[in-house]
């Protein structure tokens, strides 16, 4: 298999994040509610930084991403807000991080667009780099949602003809890809869009999962 920055699925960001705009900050009201302020958060696919810039004022943060041009705008955007994170170059599949060196991890929007086995080999490297007790924050693509299709390249996993991989989940699914982990929530989020006067659904599978302290619980 190539090494993960040479997968052309992967190199395919560097073209989408070239002309696709950053969005704007995200809600963070869930790892808020879950983390206490200072603690360390590793944003796994942190893009252009919409979730990565409302949490640095709170928290121990840094992303990773395989986007070169994802992570220069990232810290552009600190550097105006005289703000500063450590950003790595890296896919979430291959962290060149230490073993327990975070509390919690955010993968949003980031695990569908990963093939089968690279997504088991994300889950593997997040609980090698969460502290036990850590928290993993989810979402990621259902099946129900109004975009499912394209180029099928394994069950319900389609290559797009911007080179970029979508899969859509079940939760049962989001289970047994983290089954190491105890879950904390597991829940479907669907809402109705209308487009040109038709209903459609938009359909994000959301969890968070915690790495169980093994010592703990021998205690």
């Amino acid at each position: 298999m190539c090494p993960p920055h040479h997968r052309p699925h992967f190199s395919a960001w560097e073209r989408e994040h070239a002309h696709v705009d950053w969005g704007g900050a995200r809600s963070t009201s869930e790892v808020r509610s879950n983390l206490r302020p200072g603690q360390r958060i590793l944003d796994a696919g942190c893009g252009k930084g919409r979730y990565l810039l409302p949490l640095v004022d709170s928290y121990d943060i840094c992303g990773t991403d395989v986007s070169l041009i994802a992570l220069h705008a990232a810290k552009e955007r600190l550097t105006r807000r005289n703000r500063d994170a450590p950003l790595m170059a890296s896919s979430i599949t291959h962290l060149p991080l230490t073993e327990r060196s975070f509390d919690a991890i955010l993968c949003y929007g980031v695990m569908q667009h990963l093939l089968a086995e690279e997504r088991h080999e994300a889950a593997a490297e997040f609980e090698r780099v969460l502290a036990p007790g850590g928290l993993v924050f989810f979402e990621a693509f259902g099946i129900q949602d109004m975009r499912y299709g394209g180029k099928m390249v394994e069950q319900d996993t389609f290559l797009r003809q911007n080179g970029v991989i979508y899969h859509y989940f079940t939760k049962e699914e989001v289970a047994v890809l983290f089954g190491n982990f105890e879950a904390v929530e597991i829940r479907d989020t669907i809402r109705e869009k209308r487009f040109r006067g038709r209903p459609y659904l938009r359909h994000m599978v959301n969890a968070v999962f915690r790495l169980p302290d093994q010592n703990a619980m021998l205690r």
